[in-house]
């Protein structure tokens, strides 16, 4: 008998010279090169969905639960596929975790003696990149508010000439408020492209070279649907955009598409877009001794118009629909036509003008858009759009936006994308209703495409213990709040805190807050009291913390282990249906034949309650309490849709059961 003597496995010269199968296989290149290897079956069925999809030429759209490894089964077969790929995610820091977590993964597990890259670049919005002309300009005449923007100042002009990215986030300790920042990125309006005196050493010009000779791009959802919308309106022109050609995306988290590709492909017009037109154009002429009489006064006439006109528009508190426009116009037409006449006539100065600064061209085409959206917003009957106003706080004041949006989506994404891209591939731990695709595929424009829901690599049934109380009053009524905040103390009792207590309003959530507040003998903290990054790493760090949080702590949020043992959820999270945007989806749809709460507003919440309910389990050694405080979810007919969406979760309605899970002697012998 021959003993084999043992060597280091020989490692595969690129991806291609290996099978899925090889890779994420037992005893394959991932189990030699992950410290927590397991074989994960969804996670190779996905890898070889994927690379079938994009062999064929098809669309796909896989639901892939917590623990699937669903990263590395779409990025493998990418980097095998030979064709340029874009990978589009949720969020800016999942795109970095892929960026600098995983890409390198992948390179340690083929190079792991550093002989080989992978040829993939990373790209954000252009406002997260600093533009050298902005930061010049305002060196040679600065204009700065107070100590904090001079200090900002002072940081940014040290760091300019060592990044090698522009990045903002290579600046640490730069709010993400920062006054400053946005009179400095490299954002597309205040853009002189090729006629700028610093194109050659612009950071986006660098970015988008290194896209042009990348394999796999990563970006995210905003960005993707922003170029796609300029590539739009610039039909076909050849520069338009940011993203180079390519015939291939993944998106991740793509339950997230609908609303993102909505106001991507809507517009906003708002008095602080006029203000900073103004305030560039006036700071420009300044600085090049061209700030005539005739400027000064266009740029006086355009303030006065503007604020003249915002301050007219309907009053009302967040976001509310503007159905009648055209009764405002015949009331304040006039106002409405001094503001579109300011804007043509600032136009008019500046390009007469003997002597123009060099970005001249840019303020005349901002005008000119600003001109032509604000005729569209106040007059276009346009049936796929629903107008409405919102106002925010910030600088000190009230903002006003002026917003279409398209009401069904589906028909622009089936032309722009489904039927240019050779492969689309839609991921998501949260896709499925009751196990089929129907409602995603009906709201994206979405065709022949395969999907496949993947088995869960977690054991729901042992890991998690859904709990929902019987006996609670409707989530609609006054007497909620005395009660459930009653049996979420005594549930925080049981679990020892570690628990997110998850809210579908403010509202809820600061009543409940305040009603608990001195009552419970664990930490408490709350959303808006500081960063979201800083609550969730005090939550980490703090024994037996509850977190309070709205929607922002829904999704995207990864807390792992004993410190997150309870996910407690106020109400099923039906979209506020006063919402002008969701109102006038349920109104099309109903319009159409179709039966809105059904088609739309139940699946909605369904995919809603899952991402919120999937903070819980994120490994297997997790182990944990759900809690759905609305017992709707058992009492009408549409609750069954819910819960045959869930992962198959040991439920109950007793609390006497809650107390088993977590070995806690029972208070009431009844256990309602």
């Amino acid at each position: 008998m021959v003993v084999p003597t043992k060597s280091a496995p020989t490692r595969p010269a690129s991806l291609k010279d290996i099978s899925l199968h090889q890779f994420f296989g037992p005893g394959g290149v991932l189990s030699r090169t992950h410290p927590a290897y397991e074989f994960r079956r969804g996670q190779l069925l996905m890898a070889q969905a994927v690379e079938q999809a994009l062999q064929e030429k098809r669309h796909l759209i896989v639901e892939a639960g917590t623990g699937t490894g669903k990263t590395l089964a779409y990025l493998v077969p990418a980097l095998r596929s030979g064709k340029r790929v874009i990978i589009s995610t949720g969020t800016k820091n999942l795109q970095e975790q892929l960026f600098f977590k995983d890409i390198p993964f992948l390179e340690q597990a083929l190079y792991p003696n550093g002989e080989g890259r992978l040829s993939v670049c990373y790209m954000k919005g252009r406002n997260n990149y600093l533009c050298r002309k902005r930061l010049y300009d305002l060196t040679a005449q600065p204009v700065l508010n107070g100590l904090q923007e001079i200090d900002q100042f002072q940081t940014i002009s040290a760091w300019e000439p060592n990044t090698e990215t522009g990045d903002r986030a290579e600046i640490n300790g730069l709010p993400e408020s920062s006054m400053l920042w946005p009179k400095l990125d490299a954002r597309s309006e205040t853009c002189l492209f090729q006629k700028c005196s610093q194109y050659d050493r612009c950071f986006i010009t660098e970015m988008h070279r290194r896209a042009s000779e990348s394999d796999i791009i990563i970006v995210n959802h905003h960005l993707f649907f922003a170029d796609l919308a300029i590539k739009q309106q610039a039909d076909g022109a050849p520069d338009a955009g940011i993203l180079p050609d390519c015939g291939t995306v993944v998106f991740d988290e793509a339950h997230e598409l609908e609303d993102v590709a909505a106001s991507y492909f809507g517009i906003a017009v708002s008095n602080l877009r006029v203000d900073d037109l103004a305030r560039d154009v006036e700071a420009s002429l300044q600085r090049n001794r061209s700030l005539s009489a005739a400027l000064s006064s266009a740029l006086g006439s355009l303030r006065d118009h503007s604020q003249f006109f915002f301050s007219l528009l309907p009053p009302g508190e967040g976001r509310f629909a503007f159905d009648a426009r055209r009764e405002f116009l015949e009331e304040n037409g006039e106002e409405f036509l001094g503001l579109i006449q300011a804007l043509t006539r600032l136009s008019a100065e500046i390009s007469a003008m003997p002597e123009k600064p060099e970005e001249s061209f840019t303020f005349v085409r901002r005008a000119e858009e600003l001109r032509v959206q604000l005729t569209f917003l106040m007059e276009s009957e346009e049936p796929n759009t629903v107008f409405w106003i919102e106002r925010r706080g910030g600088r000190g004041r009230h903002n006003v936006f002026l917003q279409a949006t398209p009401i069904d989506v589906s028909p622009i994404l089936k032309e722009t994308l489904f039927a240019r891209m050779d492969s689309v591939v839609l991921t998501s731990a949260t896709l499925a209703v009751r196990g089929g695709f129907e409602y995603i595929e009906r709201r994206l424009g979405i065709e022949h495409a395969r999907d496949s829901v993947l088995p869960s690599h977690f054991d729901y049934e042992t890991q998690a213990l859904l709990y929902v109380p019987p006996d609670l009053p409707d989530p609609r009524t006054p007497e909620f709040g005395s009660r459930a905040a009653d049996r979420i103390r005594r549930l925080l009792e049981i679990t020892r805190g570690r628990a997110f207590v998850l809210f579908t309003s403010y509202a809820q959530m600061n009543d409940i807050y305040q009603r608990l507040l001195g009552v419970l003998d664990f930490p408490i903290l709350r959303q808006g009291d500081s960063p979201k990054n800083a609550l969730l790493e005090e939550f980490r760090l703090t024994p037996h913390a509850v977190l309070f949080g709205t929607s922002s702590f829904w999704q995207g949020v990864d807390v792992q282990g004993e410190q997150l043992s309870c996910v407690i959820i106020d109400r099923l999270p039906f979209a506020v249906p006063s919402d002008p945007v969701v109102a006038a989806r349920v109104r099309a749809i109903d319009a159409e034949g179709g039966n809105a709460f059904f088609d739309y507003q139940v699946p909605a919440a369904v995919i809603t309650l899952k991402q919120g309910f999937g903070r819980l389990i994120r490994s297997l050694n997790d182990r944990g309490l759900l809690v759905l405080m609305d017992n709707r979810i058992l009492k009408k007919q549409y609750g069954h849709v819910f819960l045959d969406s869930l992962p198959p979760y040991a439920r109950t309605t007793e609390l006497r059961k809650v107390e088993e899970f977590f070995g806690v002697q029972s208070e009431d012998a009844n256990g309602t």
